[in-house]
């Protein structure tokens, strides 16, 4: 059995409408801030793909306003699930811009609702990683980088995590670190309050965010080359069960 869903979001972000259309609405720009890598035909009935090897997804364009308005449809998968994305571009005196975000469609059966509870905690940090970028990164273009732990941890996978990066076990926003393995110095800039959620640093040269213990998901740019490798390896000596 089917049912609908929908998760709205509202964000202010410092950019103009121009870097954030860029941002949401080119493939370059979306891997800057979301998953990747994005092929975007951009025009009304325009087709996105996203394709990250184990998993793709194409949607349609189904709505294209430079500067305004876009929207976009997932193709339909087999148990009748379908995913839409919408964004509504407003600008703000002084330079910022709010906005809208709606992730709404249907979900088939098995689909549970922790499942939109952790989309939502999601989009919180994908939309605070758009913000980030669109402030301090807009105009370069990022590669992303995903990296997954071994599924088989200790319970105590969150606070090793952390001891293994060099991070304070209770990182707040602002707060200067460095993820010592890899000589890099940064500023946590999104955390929430529940332990072993998200943990996302700004760095120099890079966006890094760390999906509880089970995956990192960065955005990288500079030389990517080999770094998926590198944080497959730390995570599975990090948080693996002969750790």
């Amino acid at each position: 059995m089917t049912r609908e869903f929908e998760i709205k979001k509202e964000v202010e972000v410092d950019g103009t409408p121009e870097q954030i259309w860029d941002a949401i609405a080119t493939g370059p720009g979306i891997d800057s801030w979301f998953m990747g890598p994005h092929t975007v035909d951009g025009r009304l009935g325009g087709r996105m793909s996203l394709d990250m090897g184990f998993f793709q997804e194409g949607s349609t364009i189904t709505t294209w306003e430079p500067g305004k308005h876009l929207a976009y449809e997932s193709d339909k998968a087999e148990d009748g699930t379908i995913h839409a994305m919408e964004y509504l571009i407003e600008a703000r005196e002084g330079g910022s811009t709010v906005l809208r975000f709606v992730h709404s469609g249907i979900l088939g059966d098995g689909w549970s609702d922790e499942y939109l509870d952790q989309t939502s905690y999601g989009w919180d940090m994908y939309l605070a990683t758009l913000g980030q970028y669109v402030k301090h990164f807009s105009g370069r273009r990022g590669t992303y980088v995903f990296a997954q732990a071994p599924q088989e941890q200790p319970d105590d996978a969150w606070a090793r995590l952390l001891a293994a990066l060099g991070v304070p076990a209770d990182p707040e926003v602002g707060d200067e670190v460095t993820l010592e393995p890899f000589g890099i110095t940064g500023v946590v800039d999104f955390a929430y309050d529940l332990p072993g959620v998200f943990l996302s640093v700004r760095g120099t040269d890079g966006l890094y965010r760390f999906h509880g213990t089970r995956a990192v998901g960065h955005h990288l740019f500079g030389d990517a080359t080999g770094q998926q490798e590198k944080w497959t390896e730390f995570l599975a000596q990090a948080v693996g069960r002969s750790s």
